[in-house]
């Protein structure tokens, strides 16, 4: 079977558990140099000798990218250890959920530092290396893949400022889409709707039980479908770019 990113290097923020850890994966099959980055080194160093055990090539970051600073080092750590960069993940992202009267600023503003300040920050420190893996690279296309949610489609009670995040993503994704479009640098948004990782975990235990009822008995996702949606858009010929994919369990009303 080809591996259709041989030779090139992808970049996976949030990589230490579930989707980004998923997706690391599957670039990895697909034949990519992977930059693992996180906040929790010792996830990452399993999931890298997990890549290296596979015969493919990994790179431990670890980095909490809510400081620019952090995140353009990050970028530039990937470079300098890989050589180059075709393709960037943001998947970092937190899921604080509750009602808006009373709600702990706090969260809020960890939300907003992750889930749209960390995406905006590697974004920025990645488009000119992007840019130049499009011009000279092996596949002539680079791509960024932002990881969002339903709740960037449709805002719900409970989840103001996390939908406000994802909305965020969906706006800052599309405008530069159409900035980097004509040098062949694509820009998707994925949008899962329930999927079964740690995520909902960081809520309160009250919190974690409303989303149980909320959606019922239903299959949730696993993190391996989404990647799978990642590697679907990452490989796709030069010439077509996926926008935007809505990935939700079949159940999921």
């Amino acid at each position: 079977m080809t591996r259709r990113l041989e030779g090139t290097v992808a970049l996976v923020t949030g990589a230490s558990s579930g989707i980004g850890h998923a997706t690391a994966l599957e670039l990895a099959r697909e034949g990519a140099s992977v930059a693992l980055v996180g906040r929790r080194e010792d996830r990452l160093t399993g999931l890298a000798a997990e890549i290296s055990d596979a015969g493919g090539r990994a790179l431990v970051v670890p980095a909490d990218i809510t400081t620019a600073q952090a995140a353009a080092e990050a970028v530039e750590r990937t470079v300098e250890g890989l050589g180059r960069l075709d393709t960037l993940v943001n998947n970092a992202g937190l899921m604080l959920l509750g009602p808006t009267p009373g709600a702990d600023l706090d969260e809020w503003r960890r939300m907003i530092d992750i889930n749209l300040m960390g995406l905006v920050y590697s974004t920025h420190a990645a488009i000119p290396h992007l840019v130049k893996a499009a011009a000279e690279g092996p596949r002539q296309v680079a791509d960024i893949v932002n990881i969002s949610s339903l709740n960037g489609r449709t805002a719900f009670a409970m989840s103001a400022v996390y939908s406000a995040t994802k909305f965020g993503v969906g706006g800052f994704s599309e405008a530069v889409r159409q900035e980097l479009a004509r040098q062949h640098v694509r820009v998707s948004v994925v949008e899962p709707g329930s999927v079964e990782t740690e995520l909902r975990t960081h809520n309160s235990e009250v919190v974690q039980q409303l989303i149980v009822a909320g959606l019922g008995d239903i299959e949730r996702l696993q993190s391996e479908d989404v990647a799978d949606a990642i590697g679907y858009i990452v490989t796709r010929p030069r010439h077509v770019a996926v926008g935007e994919l809505l990935v939700r369990p079949t159940e999921q009303a």
